[in-house]
């Protein structure tokens, strides 16, 4: 990284990867599986038959990109842990801050995509023979993949915050680093 700027392929490769992931939550969103009630004439039984599967393949791709630009950003920073130090003020205490926040956004969007693409696959797959009269067919509620892509969204958001103060903590660290060293050298001098 240059002096106290992010880079700006990192950032670029993972607002891309959050925003890919976005598209596919609302796909799921738009492809979920809907069931109906159909009668059986030879054997006068009801039971459900859902529509295609194709919003679990979308909630997972959304799981997956989304994963996926969150492990870059954590490998390009080291997790924050591991790597050079922060020097402590602002950015370090924004650093901070946006590092938890987008890690909880990050478990909160990844629950609900997975969360959403089982359930999907649950009705569609599974179909079941009932005797009774008033049933309806099981779907996944509305809104499940969208509290994803707001999640996803949002943590797009708090990772591009959390690099740029990360690369700024950094490179002041850095700066610190250098002046003290050169301060410590001049007073070294060896007596003849």
């Amino acid at each position: 990284m240059r002096e106290g700027k992010s880079s700006t392929l990192v950032q670029i490769v993972a607002v891309v990867l959050c925003l890919v992931a976005f598209g596919f939550s609302i796909a799921a969103e738009r492809r979920r599986s809907l069931g109906n009630i159909v009668m059986d004439e030879r054997t006068n039984m009801t039971y459900c038959v859902y529509s295609s599967d194709v919003a679990s393949g979308y909630g997972v791709g959304a799981f997956l990109f989304l994963l996926s630009s969150e492990s870059l950003l954590m490998g390009v920073t080291r997790c924050m842990c591991f790597g050079r130090p922060l020097l402590p003020g602002s950015d370090r205490a924004w650093t901070i801050i946006y590092f938890f926040s987008s890690w909880a956004t990050f478990l909160i969007a990844e629950a609900c995509l997975i969360a959403g693409a089982t359930k999907n696959a649950y009705h569609t797959k599974y179909r079941s023979m009932i005797h009774a009269q008033n049933f309806s067919c099981e779907s996944l509620r509305k809104g499940i993949f969208i509290t994803g892509a707001v999640f996803v969204v949002a943590t797009m958001v708090l990772n591009v915050y959390y690099y740029m103060h990360f690369a700024k903590a950094t490179a002041s660290a850095q700066a610190s680093k250098k002046a003290n060293h050169v301060s410590s050298v001049i007073g070294m001098t060896g007596r003849a």
